[in-house]
């Protein structure tokens, strides 16, 4: 499905439209005390939801129109969409269902809840045909895409606007990549009023898509691992956002599953922050200098990590 790529009056629409319910968040210096970097952190952790994904939720529920949603709302997420989603629903006033992998984690699933959602647990490649099919057979309501979705991208890209604000000698951007959704979207914002700022996708080494992709020229699947790092790294970069994807960012920094442990325990730290791994791969990508000279901004995209899963990685040795 073709989708139509945001523009930036898009996103500077998108930003009063979220005004008041979506959080500017924090943009602050990282590095240990006596050991200063050139690298920021956009602080997106700290939404209401624990996670950026608010911000183009809320946009694509405004833009959808009361007869649209009628029915309510759905769509399919592994957690944090399905948190902005479910926020963005119960702000309005609709029912929300969200389709999950059945390999979420439980802090995710209890949030959803709490929000107000129904879920619907499936097992992994049918939750990822739903991002693929734009859609769930037999599923009443509006179908939201957590990442195809020119709203969505559209209010994902608000954390571009901050940026430039907060940062106007900003060099480059670093973000993580599940499905494009949000680097698109920081792309989409930056590089129409700076078109010298570098963006580049975060990967962990056990699902790499965007790099297998932009090595082969073309969309391509890979063997995903499935590890603590559960909010990005899908089994392909989907069709639809090939187009953005390919010509929007600046390339992929693939990092280990160790450099991740490390940041998070660093973001903890130093910044006194909980990132969950997909936010926290951000920061290691960044620090490892493949961006080029800074200012380079990572984007925690978000907080929601489970327990358990923290507690091990703050406990092991450093």
């Amino acid at each position: 499905m073709k989708i139509r790529a945001p523009t930036l009056a898009d996103v500077e629409a998108a930003r009063v439209r979220i005004a008041g319910t979506a959080h500017h968040t924090p943009l602050i210096p990282f590095g240990s005390p006596g050991e200063p970097t050139d690298v920021h952190v956009k602080l997106e952790c700290l939404q209401p939801t624990g996670a950026f994904k608010i911000r183009g939720a809320l946009n694509a529920v405004e833009l959808a129109g009361h007869e649209a949603l009628a029915a309510g709302v759905y769509t399919g997420s592994a957690g944090n969409m399905a948190q902005g989603l479910a926020y963005a629903a119960r702000v309005r006033g609709v029912p929300c269902r969200v389709i999950v992998p059945d390999s979420a984690p439980a802090t995710k699933l209890r949030a959803i809840e709490r929000l107000g959602a129904e879920i619907l647990a499936v097992p992994y490649d049918v939750w990822w045909s739903v991002l693929e099919n734009h859609g769930y057979p037999g599923e009443a309501g509006y179908f939201i895409h957590p990442v195809a979705d020119t709203g969505v991208i559209a209010g994902n890209g608000t954390v571009g606007l901050e940026l430039l604000d907060d940062l106007p000698d900003l060099a480059a951007v670093v973000v993580p990549f599940g499905g494009g959704g949000q680097a698109c979207g920081i792309a989409t914002a930056v590089k129409a009023l700076r078109p010298d700022v570098r963006v580049f996708a975060a990967e962990v080494e056990t699902a790499a898509p965007l790099r297998a992709s932009l090595d082969l020229g073309r969309p391509t699947s890979i063997d995903r691992r499935p590890s603590f790092v559960d909010g990005i790294g899908g089994s392909s970069v989907l069709d639809s956002m090939w187009p953005m994807v390919s010509t929007l960012l600046d390339g992929s920094i693939v990092v280990s599953l160790a450099q991740v442990r490390e940041a998070i325990r660093m973001l903890a730290r130093d910044v006194h922050v909980v990132a969950e791994g997909a936010g926290a791969a951000a920061l290691a990508a960044a620090l490892t200098g493949e961006a080029g000279p800074g200012p380079v901004v990572a984007v925690i995209s978000g907080g929601n990590i489970d327990a358990p899963v923290l507690a091990e990685i703050l406990n092991s040795p450093w």
